[in-house]
């Protein structure tokens, strides 16, 4: 069975900045509370290892299918991975220096006991992205703050 999420944040700071962090999915773990870690592992491909629990670790490849910038990120795992997931992000400019950032997920967790754990984790998974954004609203407004204030990122 697959779930499908989407849920939007208004978060802000300039378009490009904000796209620019959330294409750089090694700062997933800054703001997605259950991520452990994102390799770029080649051209458009990266390696993901999830938090799990009693300490297991759900670990995935994905390809990163589309790159608009400052527009849409989208994405779908690899064949043989823990967890099959695909979806996109959109970056929508609104006034006064705003962005609405909209982020639809599809995931299928896998068969048994592993997938128990996995369904343990996505247990009211629409909270959960809710709680992930409102992480990335705080981490890119920060981040924005910084660079504005002239100290770097």
């Amino acid at each position: 069975m697959t779930d499908r999420i989407t849920k939007s944040i208004i978060v802000q700071g300039d378009v490009s900045d904000i796209y620019q962090l959330w294409a750089n999915f090694e700062n997933f773990p800054h703001f997605m509370e259950n991520i452990e870690s994102v390799t770029k592992t080649g051209s458009g491909l990266s390696h993901w290892v999830m938090k799990g629990p009693l300490g297991q670790k759900i670990e995935w490849d994905a390809e990163t299918t589309r790159m608009e910038e400052n527009k849409r990120i989208g994405w779908n795992s690899k064949d043989n991975s823990d967890l099959t997931t695909s979806g996109q992000v959109t970056f929508n400019p609104l006034p006064s220096n705003q962005v609405e950032v909209t982020i639809t997920l599809q995931y299928q967790p896998p068969a048994g006991k592993l997938g128990e754990a996995v369904a343990h984790l996505f247990d009211n998974p629409e909270r959960k992205l809710e709680e992930d954004l409102q992480r990335f609203k705080a981490y890119a407004e920060r981040i924005s703050t910084t660079s504005r204030m002239g100290m770097g990122r």
